[in-house]
């Protein structure tokens, strides 16, 4: 029998007599294990448990074994280099207030929570005489969070690092005006019900006015009632369906008065504490329509004879932390923001304009301050040394990514024509030097084209379009991917504290999962804890120019981790990078503005560099920016959806090709390659047969026929109802369903997984 450790002991140095008195052939049971993980979330990697148990040699391979089986049975998730409980909550969460327990305490869950079953519950606790706000029902928070022992009550305590914006319980709608002269909120969420206003509630709303509105109790017979709280603006106008994302995901686009007086008050910087660059000839490439500018290139042969073919790489950002600085009301209103949001007929800018289009936006011809990084490649693309400065620079030309692509490709304009060859074809070469390093490296390559939506000048989708990928594309990446390891390795060497951008290997599930799948494919992906995105690669380029290229692309897609913020680092997967931060975009990221600052103090490089107070934030930072770039990339896809939906409503009962995007119980997801919109398929309308769904496969197949459709599968399909405001789309099948891949055998082998699937799902969907 496993002798017991108190969890107080795990880990701490103050009690290391404790372990070394350990026996030599002692081994913890599964249960101990599990304990010790839970109650140490920050303490939980392999060789940490080892050494809370005193395990050495042989016991540590023991281990390993015991951990993976926990993985593979569901009782364990690895994330990043730690272990935590299946269904566990982080250690820094954002959580939402819900309600109180019998004595008063306020409860929360997890405001994301993907695990089996119902969310657990998180006590708050509230640190009297701490000063501020007090959380209350409703409320968003951001928290540490710590297990208890209490079988009885809440799984978690939660101690309050800060309280989000209050929300209310308002919903958003279109206000719309009837013939008969009643009023109702046309719904801007897909779940969202439809609700009638009466008169004395309209609140000054006219028709087509986008409202936040309070729902009353339904009533057993007829619509929801609600009451308009406020109007937001007009749909006629321009811009309106990105205001309705701004309002639905609490995205603050409106600079308060202190924020934009102390933008106005900036003054320009000055040579102080800056080498003077401004001679070199830097060069700004981004799209036509970019506004700002924080990133200029220049690159040259290295002249020294020990590195024959080699090159020097120069890059230079716009310096955001000599205006920006920390604790100001512009740096609050930066942090909160998080990042600046890009809809197809706006931007929410993370700074004022002041800052983010004039200071500090790298215009051709004018001086501005930078911080820049000079990089030395060896001719096989091998990184050998880097240096940071403080600079003044002067672009030299502000270029386009076509203009530049054509000026190499044999057609200079009157800009590029003058710069081809002292300054765009060193960079070509050096491109090509840095690609051979790339090519080495192996990053996971993933075919997945992005569409942009033009608009007509009041708003509406004028056309969608697939940009092509150019070389002057790849090298603007390639260059910034180097700049920011460059920045990484920096401030890890000088001990300078980091916000890391991180991304995790697919978990032992996903990845079984996708192996799972690949097997319907007759491929194969070889097992192991240390995957590589090598070996992703090498399935893709199996199915290149394949009939199932689309399908396969997508499934690895899927079995990705997401890429976050961390003071901890882990590496990237999808890189294949050791170390790798965000230093190139501080105007439109705080991450960034993090960065430059640990560089200013870790090289003395001046004013505005990281603080200790800054520094002892930095975990609740990386939250705060994970969490808001999770909600821009929701707030822009929504209104991806919405636009396409409006321009498609006009197009009911017409026909269009399309492509299976998803798989589930209830039906399919499908979206249009020519627009990148998706719609929905109820599987009730797929036809007479009886369709199952197989979760391996991403396939639903008729159970009298074997026959039916899979994720990626090419399809013709008949719009039949549109809810623009909603985003939302409904199609009909017209393609026949096809025989699935793989033999009568792996039939009847998915029909067993499916019923075995079902069979554990409960009267509620809940599984048992």
């Amino acid at each position: 029998m496993a002798r017991r450790i108190s969890g107080r002991s795990h880990g701490d140095p103050r009690h290391a007599d404790t372990r070394a008195k350990v026996k030599d052939d002692y081994r913890p049971s599964r249960d101990e294990i599990l304990r010790y993980i839970a109650e140490n979330p920050d303490r939980s990697g392999k060789r940490e448990i080892a050494k809370a148990f005193a395990l050495r040699g042989d016991d540590r391979v023991w281990l390993k074994d015991i951990l993976r089986d926990l993985q593979d049975e569901g009782l364990l998730n690895k994330e990043r280099k730690r272990l935590t409980r299946a269904g566990a909550v982080p250690h820094v969460a954002v959580l939402d207030i819900f309600g109180r327990d019998d004595d008063g305490v306020l409860l929360a869950h997890p405001s994301e929570y993907t695990g089996a079953g119902s969310p657990p519950v998180i006590a708050i606790r509230v640190s009297r005489g701490a000063g501020g706000p007090a959380p209350g029902i409703g409320d968003r928070v951001l928290a540490k969070t710590f297990p208890t022992d209490d079988p009885s009550g809440p799984g978690y305590t939660g101690r309050v690092m800060k309280i989000f914006e209050k929300r209310s319980d308002a919903v958003l709608g279109v206000f719309r005006v009837l013939k008969d002269g009643t009023f109702r909120i046309e719904p801007v969420e897909r779940r969202q019900p439809e609700l009638i206003v009466d008169k004395e509630f309209q609140n000054g709303a006219r028709n087509g006015d986008l409202v936040e509105v309070e729902p009353a109790r339904a009533s057993r017979f007829g619509l929801p009632r609600a009451k308009v709280l406020a109007v937001l603006g007009s749909l006629s106008s321009e811009k309106a369906v990105s205001m309705i994302a701004i309002h639905a995901h609490d995205i603050p686009h409106v600079f308060p008065a202190d924020v934009i007086a102390e933008a106005d008050a900036v003054k320009p910087a000055t040579l102080d504490h800056r080498e003077d660059w401004r001679d070199l000839p830097l060069v700004t490439i981004d799209p036509a329509d970019a506004k700002d500018h924080d990133d200029a290139v220049f690159a040259t042969p290295d002249t020294d004879e020990k590195n024959s073919g080699g090159v020097i790489v120069t890059v230079a950002i716009a310096d955001v932390a000599a205006y920006v600085r920390y604790g100001t009301p512009l740096d609050r209103e930066a942090l909160k923001r998080g990042n600046s949001v890009y809809f197809p007929d706006r931007v929410v800018p993370m700074l004022p304009e002041r800052i983010s289009n004039d200071l500090c936006s790298l215009r051709e011809g004018e001086d501005r301050p930078a911080i820049a990084v000079r990089m030395t490649f060896s001719s096989e693309g091998r990184k050998l040394r880097h240096s940071f400065h403080r600079v003044m620079m002067k672009p030299a030309a502000k270029l386009a990514y076509p203009q530049a692509q054509a000026a190499i490709d044999g057609v200079p304009d009157d800009k590029t024509r003058p710069i081809l060859d002292g300054v765009l074809k060193p960079l070509w070469d050096a491109y090509g030097v840095l690609k051979r390093g790339r090519d080495s490296r192996q990053p996971l390559e993933l075919d997945l084209p992005e569409r942009k939506i033009l608009l007509k000048p009041d708003g509406t989708v004028d056309r969608v379009i697939v940009p092509e990928r150019l070389d002057a594309h790849k090298l603007i990446e390639e260059f910034m991917i180097q700049a920011n390891v460059a920045a990484a390795e920096t401030l890890e060497g000088k001990k300078e504290p980091l916000v890391y951008r991180i991304h995790d290997a697919p978990s032992l599930a996903k990845q079984e999962s996708l192996r799972e799948f690949l097997h319907t494919l007759s491929l194969s992906l070889a097992r192991g804890a240390q995957m590589r995105p090598s070996q992703f690669n090498g399935i893709l380029e199996r199915v290149r120019g394949a009939d199932n290229e689309a399908l396969v692309n997508e499934v690895v897609l899927r079995s990705q981790s997401q890429a976050e913020y961390s003071p901890k680092n882990i590496g990237h997967f999808g890189l294949n990078l050791r170390r790798y931060s965000h230093f190139t975009s501080p105007i439109r990221r705080y991450a960034d503005l993090i960065v430059h600052r640990g560089l200013i103090a870790a090289l003395g490089l001046g004013p505005g560099g990281l603080t200790q107070q800054e520094a002892d934030r930095l975990e609740e930072v990386a939250a705060l920016i994970s969490a808001t770039e999770r909600r821009a990339m929701a707030a822009e896809r929504d209104t991806v959806d919405r636009l396409i939906a409006a321009y498609l409503a006009e197009r009911v009962n017409d026909t269009f090709d399309a492509r299976i995007s998803g798989v589930t119980k209830a039906g399919l997801f499908v979206q249009l390659p020519q627009y990148g919109a998706d719609g929905f398929i109820p599987v009730s309308t797929l036809g007479g047969d009886y369709y199952i769904y197989d979760e391996t496969a991403r396939s639903l197949f008729g159970e009298r026929s074997g026959k039916g459709y899979q994720l990626a599968d090419r399809v013709e399909v008949r719009l039949v109802e549109v809810a623009p405001m909603a985003g939302a789309m409904r199609f009909e099948m017209l393609t026949d369903p096809k025989p699935l891949p793989g033999s009568k055998r792996s039939f009847h082998k998915a029909k067993g997984r499916a019923r075995a699937s079902q069979s554990r799902v409960g009267p509620r969907g809940r599984r048992r």
